[in-house]
């Protein structure tokens, strides 16, 4: 027969179990988040780079264009 002791010690190791299975949900998602998150501030990175390099080929272009004929 079991005790009302015994009982509330049943009680409390269920919730730690769902607790325990929480956190781990928790930390995975963590985990996923924080490697999408490194993927996107790596794509930012590139794409500065690439906004950097297109900027710079555009103004040699525009540089290297003869004035406009009304000149």
């Amino acid at each position: 027969m079991n005790t009302p002791h015994d009982e509330r010690i049943d009680e409390l190791e269920l919730k730690l179990t769902f607790l325990d299975d929480a956190v781990a949900a928790l930390n995975d998602t963590e985990t996923q988040q924080s490697q999408r998150l490194l993927r996107l501030e790596n794509a930012l990175v590139e794409l500065r780079r690439d906004l950097s390099a297109l900027r710079t080929s555009l103004a040699d272009d525009v540089h290297e264009e003869p004035p406009p004929p009304h000149y």
